[in-house]
């Protein structure tokens, strides 16, 4: 996916997030994030889109922390997603392509980085928005789902922080089952390293559509099929969570 496709994503994703917290009501309890209710997702999501913007719209080279949780609630708290979110489109969808700034994953560039990155943390948050709501929750397209599992095996996982680790080597393997995309994770003492590929004989294997592995490996859903040692799975729920 390039750049203004995850634009676009970003777009609608935040667009739908707000409708599933209005609709659920700032009270309610978000189920796939135990312990929030939908004000907590709107704050938090709220608050990173706007740390999002800043170092695009802003030129900023180096880490600068985020501004904190706003003290709203209610019709106001929503109102201040929305205009974060409308703000975070429009600064990524006017930077220059060159932009430079912080980021903190490999891509092509930062605005790139950026881009695909908030697509991916409001799509998670949006599922998360529509759990509280209930009833039927949008889709989420196949190749989307691939760039956001590679962004996290790829991305977030091979970073020195990952705690997803094991005294001895083992091999778990992610397998999309409606398209041809697969990664071999290899898990040690050291930081995973996922490969996108098949090699090896892997000690567990987790496999389905594409877009219900993305949001099994986010902790959001049972992985769909777990075939070999499932102590991977619980070590991947217990200790693969990003912050």
């Amino acid at each position: 996916m390039d750049t203004s496709e995850h634009i676009h994503t970003l777009e609608a994703e935040g667009r739908l997030l707000a409708v599933a917290a209005e609709e659920a009501g700032p009270d309610a309890k978000v189920p796939t994030c135990p312990g929030w209710e939908v004000r907590d997702l709107l704050r938090h999501t709220g608050m990173v889109h706007r740390w999002a913007a800043t170092f695009v719209a802003e030129g900023r080279t180096s880490y600068h922390p985020d501004g904190g949780l706003p003290d709203l609630d209610g019709g106001e708290l929503l109102a201040w997603f929305r205009a974060g979110h409308r703000a975070l489109v429009e600064t990524l969808a006017t930077a220059p392509p060159d932009v430079a700034c912080w980021s903190f994953l490999p891509a092509p560039s930062p605005l790139a980085f950026w881009a695909r990155r908030q697509a991916h943390e409001t799509a998670v948050h949006r599922v998360d928005a529509e759990s509280a709501r209930g009833g039927t929750p949008e889709t989420i397209g196949t190749d989307f789902a691939v760039d956001g599992i590679d962004e996290l095996l790829c991305g977030f996982h091979a970073r020195p922080r990952s705690k997803v680790r094991t005294e001895e080597p083992r091999l778990l393997r992610v397998r999309a089952t409606d398209t041809d995309a697969v990664w071999t994770v290899r898990i040690s003492a050291d930081p995973p390293v996922t490969e996108r590929d098949d090699a090896g004989e892997a000690d567990c294997e987790v496999s389905g559509p594409a877009a219900r592995l993305y949001l099994s490996l986010w902790n959001r859903l049972p992985f769909p099929r777990v075939t070999g040692d499932s102590s991977l799975t619980a070590l991947w729920r217990e200790k693969s969570g990003v912050t």
